[in-house]
């Protein structure tokens, strides 16, 4: 039940605030790929951000670095992205594989900003 409350709220945000959820009672929000995406979305995904953005935090040494799998790697990109260009939803879509959280998925010296 508190998954279709929250679903409902984010919705209303969504609707009365243009489709701008920068923030949510609050809260900052950041863009992570969903754990669904396969390989090649992920791929694509992170080739797409990087494209587009500086992932240098992404290079071998770099706080980011690790662990070195495709989905830590492709939401990190993604939300650099995200970040990047304003933090609306539309930003993090990636057609369909992006996820708005309010949970910040920073991790040790990993920053999410």
């Amino acid at each position: 039940m508190a998954k279709v409350s929250l679903l409902f709220f984010l919705l209303f945000l969504s609707l009365t605030s243009g489709g701008n959820v920068n923030m949510v009672n609050g809260q900052n929000t950041w863009c992570v790929a969903k754990p669904s995406s396969d390989q090649a979305t992920l791929l694509s995904n992170l080739n797409y951000a990087c494209s587009q953005v500086d992932c240098k935090i992404l290079e071998k040494g770099c706080p980011c670095s690790s662990p070195d799998n495709l989905i830590n790697r492709a939401s990190i990109a993604m939300n650099l992205y995200y970040q990047c260009r304003g933090k609306n939803h539309w930003n993090c879509d990636f057609r369909g594989s992006g996820l708005v959280v309010v949970t910040n998925p920073s991790y040790g010296n990993c920053i999410y900003a």
